[in-house]
């Protein structure tokens, strides 16, 4: 099988596909930074929802999403944003932690795992 590699860069991808799988990595806001948990996680999911179409596949077929979040304070915040973005009926098997990001400035931190 292939290996199909979106947005490649020198330590990682955006994405990779291999067979009907796609994998994205860790996404951070990096225009919205040091804002808002809402602002940050706009931006996430619109990335998120740019490289799956790169992919040939959209939010409908996520299987997994892996979210962590600085502050578990912030949670709800978050997830006001999650609800209104994730497809109605198609919602994936999730996870979220609170943890410590690359940097201050990122508040929250998504990586999928979808179907083609």
């Amino acid at each position: 099988m292939t290996i199909q590699r979106i947005k490649p860069g020198p330590r990682m991808s955006g994405a990779v596909v291999h067979g009907n799988t796609v994998y994205l990595a860790g996404q951070v806001a990096h225009e919205s930074a040091g804002k808002s948990v809402t602002e940050q996680t706009k931006e996430i999911l619109s990335i998120i929802d740019s490289l799956l179409a790169e992919a040939g596949t959209d939010k409908s077929k996520i299987l997994m999403a892996n979210i962590w979040i600085t502050d578990m304070g912030t949670f709800q915040e978050m997830n006001a944003v999650w609800d209104a973005w994730v497809s109605p009926g198609n919602t994936p098997a999730r996870a979220t932690v609170e943890a410590k990001l690359a940097t201050p400035a990122f508040k929250v931190e998504i990586a999928v795992i979808a179907a083609k």
